[in-house]
């Protein structure tokens, strides 16, 4: 089995929910050319939406932010695993950080149905060495 696993970092930022807010940020975004590794949308009450953007790079999507008027919280550490899709792909990944002691205090997954997987993990910066460390990058 072929996994891929990466350091990387996320920004979120939280935005009044009306229909083609989500078109809008990611059109303007696209338009500068940043690139999205992945990129979750998850309602914060009845009114407001928390999008959460993984860049291929960081340092542009802080420019872009800047220049469209979205302020972006971040970046915060997070490891990007890809790979193929079998049962049980993740139980290594969270054995090694289980024996090192490292929580995962939130994780987001897909497969693209075709036989491959996208997954983060949001570790908390104190323990981010140790992850790190433990799925040995």
């Amino acid at each position: 089995m072929a996994i891929n696993i990466r350091k990387t970092e996320y920004f979120y930022t939280s935005i009044q929910d009306q229909p083609g807010d989500a078109y809008k940020l990611l059109s303007q975004f696209a338009e500068i050319g940043v690139n999205l590794l992945a990129f979750t949308a998850i309602p914060m009450g009845p009114d407001r939406t928390q999008f959460t953007l993984f860049p291929e790079d960081t340092i542009l999507l802080s420019r872009a932010a800047e220049k469209v008027g979205f302020t972006i919280d971040g970046p915060h550490p997070a490891l990007l695993v890809q790979g193929d899709d079998e049962l049980g792909a993740l139980t290594e990944i969270h054995n090694k950080l289980y024996r090192a002691d490292v929580n995962v205090y939130a994780s987001s997954g897909v497969t693209d149905g075709k036989g491959s997987f996208g997954y983060v993990l949001y570790i908390r910066p104190e323990e981010y060495e140790r992850a790190v460390a433990a799925v040995n990058l």
